[in-house]
């Protein structure tokens, strides 16, 4: 019988705002300033298949590659692909959301059938079908993803606002005359504020995820070096056959620890965060 005992930081993550924070912040530090921290170019090559050894700690890849060089220029597209990803979200979700939720009626109708549509939707099996089909690119990759991951955002939003559309402090701004997109901007948005940043920490840990299920298919840009493209280039070019886990394991691992980290970082402000009364 085997027993997988977990680092004391990895346990901690899942109750430390601080330390996942820190670590996201490596990360971030990594994607901003790679050539600070990088042994090498990632246009450098040496000797393929190489183990890991004083000059090399991850060795190389199948191209000669320093393994280390391209785990910390990865580190940027997959940022970039979950930050985007959700941002675009976060404004499909937050818009639709808040427009349902304060006219009602059958534009409530409306959004939330659309809502409902998407929710039931194969996310997965279209994205890969749209990917497929499209010229492969990071920004065709957020722009899809963004547009299958808002749902849940729109219905939060749409919830919140409902609370909020009938108080006192909206009421006074529609006696005095502003208008309802006035009114949505200085007193909805700034209300519902704290449930944005939960939604949106979720969908980055969930962009970069499907951009390695994605890329794991041969759908992401083959120009574009992420932890996914890593884990199925390794998959690919004789990684697993050869177990080469320095060439696959430490993106994987590096996902896993951003994700978890981005997660527990919302989750953590979500539960802190006081709940309100509207009167």
């Amino acid at each position: 019988m085997t027993m997988v005992i977990f680092p004391s930081w990895l346990k901690k993550m899942g109750y430390s705002p601080t330390l996942c924070i820190i670590i996201l912040g490596i990360f971030v530090y990594a994607a901003i300033f790679p050539k600070t921290i990088s042994p090498y170019s990632p246009d450098i090559r040496f000797s393929p298949y190489g183990e890991p050894d004083e000059n090399h700690i991850l060795g190389t890849d199948d191209m000669g590659y320093d393994v280390l060089t391209l785990l910390i220029y990865a580190t940027r597209i997959s940022l970039i692909i979950g930050v985007f990803t959700g941002i675009l979200s976060l404004f499909i979700g937050t818009s639709i959301g808040i427009v349902s939720g304060f006219l009602q009626g059958w534009v409530d109708d409306l959004m939330m059938g659309v809502t409902d549509i998407t929710l039931i939707i194969p996310k997965i099996p279209v994205i890969i079908l749209i990917a497929a089909y499209l010229h492969p690119s990071i920004w065709i990759l957020i722009i899809v993803l963004g547009l299958f991951s808002w749902e849940t955002t729109a219905r939060v939003v749409r919830t919140k606002t409902m609370q909020i559309r009938n108080s006192g402090f909206v009421l006074s701004s529609r006696c005095l005359g502003f208008s309802s997109f006035s009114i949505i901007i200085h007193d909805i948005i700034p209300v519902i504020y704290p449930v944005l940043l939960p939604k949106f920490m979720l969908t980055i840990a969930s962009a970069m995820i499907s951009e390695a299920s994605l890329s794991f298919l041969g759908l992401s840009d083959p120009m574009m070096e992420s932890w996914g493209k890593m884990i199925a280039d390794a998959f690919d070019h004789g990684g697993f056959i050869r177990e080469m886990w320095w060439w696959f394991l430490p993106p994987a691992i590096c996902m896993c620890v951003t994700v978890l980290a981005i997660t527990r970082i919302g989750m953590i402000y979500e539960s802190n965060e006081p709940e309100m009364v509207f009167e």
